[in-house]
């Protein structure tokens, strides 16, 4: 296959370069399949986290790379307390270690931080680190990551449709004046756009209360290789796959004809 530059100029008409196609604006992974990638090597799960941290460190540099705005990764679930306590410990140090070693790369790559999930009950440790990574990047203007940990779709719903009832009940809102827009700026994602392409490692074909409202009109392309050996080529095939869908948002084909 030969591209339409070359065919042109086969032809005699000269060449012609195709602009090439922008990047998502925003880009969601479910990173999935640490515990598998362990296990079929014999080694300890602990192991697979620690090398699916290592694949966060690609995936931010791909995203600047490819020169998406926003990244957003599904670190850590509300339903991920249910794990064995050892295994949410090595989390919990694993989270502790990217922000020490990380945050001074992701600052002078001009990265700004946002914490996406309840806060609430989470050890002061914990909370103390997540507080830290935003507040050392709010200034920052390139690549927003966006990090969901203890987040869940449902509860985040749930949270925000809570808001809204309270405000109606103190007379601050009338019921009418509820929205889609108004029910999406009470969401923790207020303010960032919905994603273009939600990314899911592994194989699984589920969204795991991810982005529930958000994902809507989200493009999702699955991916067969386990989240620790995601690489920069993996991300850019998911993109090429997203550049070749017909995103109609409920409209008529824009590539018909």
């Amino acid at each position: 296959m030969t591209s339409d530059g070359q065919t042109a100029a086969r032809s005699g008409q000269g060449s012609v370069a195709s602009a090439p196609c922008p990047a998502p604006g925003h880009v969601a992974i479910i990173m999935d399949g640490n515990g598998r990638w362990a296990a079929r090597r014999g080694l300890p799960r602990v192991e697979g986290h620690r090398r699916g941290v290592e694949a966060v460190r690609r995936a931010v540099r791909s995203a600047i790379d490819l020169g998406i705005r926003y990244l957003t990764i599904y670190s850590f679930s509300s339903e991920n307390w249910r794990r064995p306590p050892a295994e949410v410990s090595d989390l919990m140090g694993l989270l502790k270690l990217f922000v020490r070693r990380d945050l001074a790369d992701l600052q002078s790559n001009n990265v700004r931080i946002r914490i996406i999930g309840e806060r609430e009950g989470l050890s002061p440790d914990i909370a103390a680190v997540l507080r830290e990574a935003e507040e050392r990047t709010r200034a920052n203007t390139g690549l927003t990551l966006v990090v969901a940990f203890n987040y869940g779709g449902r509860q985040e719903i749930l949270s925000a449709v809570r808001r809204l009832a309270a405000a109606v009940a103190e007379g601050r809102l009338a019921p009418e004046a509820i929205d889609a827009s108004r029910i999406a700026d009470a969401l923790d994602t207020a303010g960032i756009p919905d994603p273009d392409l939600v990314i899911r490692t592994s194989g699984e074909q589920r969204l795991s209360n991810f982005l529930t409202w958000q994902t809507a009109y989200s493009e999702y392309v699955i991916v067969p290789e386990f989240w620790p050996d995601f690489d920069h080529a993996a991300f850019a095939a998911a993109i090429d796959e997203f550049h070749r869908r017909d995103r109609r948002f409920g409209g008529l084909s824009q590539k018909a004809g």
